[in-house]
């Protein structure tokens, strides 16, 4: 019984310790405090002043309120669709900055690909001079017991 737990344990000591699962969970700690991050920055700094552009709007406290048609005596039902509004603008801003991370990882990697085959066609044009040269020095060669044999 306290060998199978071992075992276990050790096994899940080595997935967990695997770069890629830190480097996920690493990734999602920083996400969300980003997200945070990208919502205290439409709540509280671009919406106030669109909201003035818009004639004073708080966005926050846009609403429709819907009469309960069912409980009469209940108070009736709110759709808040400015905070739903809110809630866009962080989503198109964290798709914003995701597009660019994206867009410079793929220079990176597009970089890294031109620069490593450029290195295989250095060495692929070495490997042809030096097939040219051994055949240049065989031609050489033989022209030169050619040249030999001719004026004996």
């Amino acid at each position: 019984m306290g060998g199978c737990c071992q075992n276990f344990c050790k096994e899940f000591k080595a997935f967990a310790l695997r770069g890629s699962v830190i480097d996920l969970a690493i990734g999602i700690i920083i996400g969300t405090a980003f997200v945070n991050v990208v919502q205290s920055l439409v709540d509280d700094v671009i919406t106030p002043p669109l909201g003035l552009v818009l004639g004073g709007v708080d966005f926050v406290n846009l609403t429709i309120k819907m009469k309960n048609f069912v409980y009469k005596n209940q108070p009736p039902v709110v759709i808040r669709y400015g905070k739903f509004i809110q809630t866009i603008i962080s989503l198109l801003i964290v798709a914003l900055a995701l597009f660019f991370v994206i867009k410079a990882i793929n220079k990176v990697h597009k970089l890294a690909t031109r620069k490593k085959a450029g290195k295989e066609g250095e060495e692929l044009v070495q490997l042809e001079m030096d097939d040219q040269v051994k055949v240049l020095c065989e031609i050489r060669d033989l022209l030169a017991k050619q040249a030999i044999t001719t004026t004996r």
